[in-house]
């Protein structure tokens, strides 16, 4: 498993930028905009997720950690959760670290396209589900509700 230096890419906070501004024009992309009061300046911010289903149950990963959205969503309430066209107000509910770990697991399978960020970023060194469990307590793993 990669050490705790994951840091967050120079290029990922433009290319999230390009990612939004894609998917507001109506270009469907294979992922979901979060937008999050910011936690100190209680302006919207808007970040790029790849919610996934397990076990019948959605969820969105903090791949990242110190990710500034993840704070945001710690912060907040509710949360919009835009998937082309159709919006909805959702509360993002952080799973425990020993509740997280199955998920974790499948998450190479479930979303292979977050893997190579991740390998990026130095969160982890490859797509071993193994790796990915050992996230739980590092990464934060959310549960998407209706709110």
């Amino acid at each position: 498993m990669a050490g705790n230096n994951a840091k967050i890419p120079r290029w990922l906070k433009p290319m999230n930028r390009a990612m939004v501004a894609v998917s507001r024009v109506g270009i469907r992309l294979p992922m979901a905009l979060l937008t999050v009061p910011g936690r100190k300046s209680g302006k919207p911010r808007t970040t790029p997720v790849t919610p996934f289903e397990y076990d019948g149950v959605e969820y969105v990963l903090g791949g990242i950690p110190g990710a500034d959205w993840v704070k945001n969503v710690q912060a907040a309430d509710t949360a919009e959760l835009t998937v082309g066209r159709l919006e909805r107000t959702v509360r993002l509910v952080e799973i425990p670290a020993a509740d997280s770990e199955p998920v974790l697991r499948e998450f190479p399978r479930l979303v292979p396209t977050g893997v190579p960020v991740m390998i990026k970023s130095g969160v982890v060194t490859s797509d071993d589900p193994d790796e990915f469990a050992a996230l739980a307590g590092r990464c934060t793993l959310f549960r998407i509700e209706d709110a």
